[in-house]
């Protein structure tokens, strides 16, 4: 696979990632607004700031990762995003459609950890690149606990 052609998938799945998540994700339902907050979920100003800073950071990362790395990177790269976007995603659904609580907490765990290779990959590629994807990761933890938080309510 060509560096070109990696860069546009990873970028495709980022895509279909951000609209995916556009789509499922509605906290101005009445059945979301009844739940009881964690008392560490930030505000909804600091969710409106992380998520196109995560989401240009991955599309970033995609193309460095792409430009800098070995073809074994680079399919590492892919195949951890795909599991990552697809537990992301299915968060979302569990969580806003059947409101399976736990089931979605799950997810954002799987979501984490198939994240954990793309940051191992982006400090290969540069060490701004690794810093920079830090505060992926760490949302996707606090998201999990947040998830966690929310089913033994």
């Amino acid at each position: 696979m060509t560096r070109i052609a990696v860069g546009i998938l990873g970028t495709a799945l980022i895509a279909i990632y951000a609209i995916g998540s556009g789509r499922l994700v509605a906290t101005d339902t009445q059945w979301y607004r009844s739940l009881s907050k964690p008392a560490w979920q930030p505000p909804g100003i600091v969710v409106g700031l992380i998520w196109p800073y995560n989401f240009a950071m991955l599309i970033v990362a995609t193309w460095v990762v792409a430009n800098r790395l070995s073809s074994t990177h680079q399919l590492v790269w892919l195949i951890s995003l795909t599991l990552s976007v697809s537990a992301a995603l299915s968060w979302a659904w569990l969580f806003f459609t059947p409101h399976s609580l736990l089931a979605s907490a799950v997810a954002l765990v799987l979501a984490t950890l198939f994240t954990l290779p793309l940051l191992v990959i982006s400090f290969r590629a540069s060490l701004a690149l690794g810093i920079a994807f830090v505060p992926y990761q760490l949302w996707l933890a606090l998201a999990t606990s947040l998830a966690f938080g929310y089913s033994s309510q």
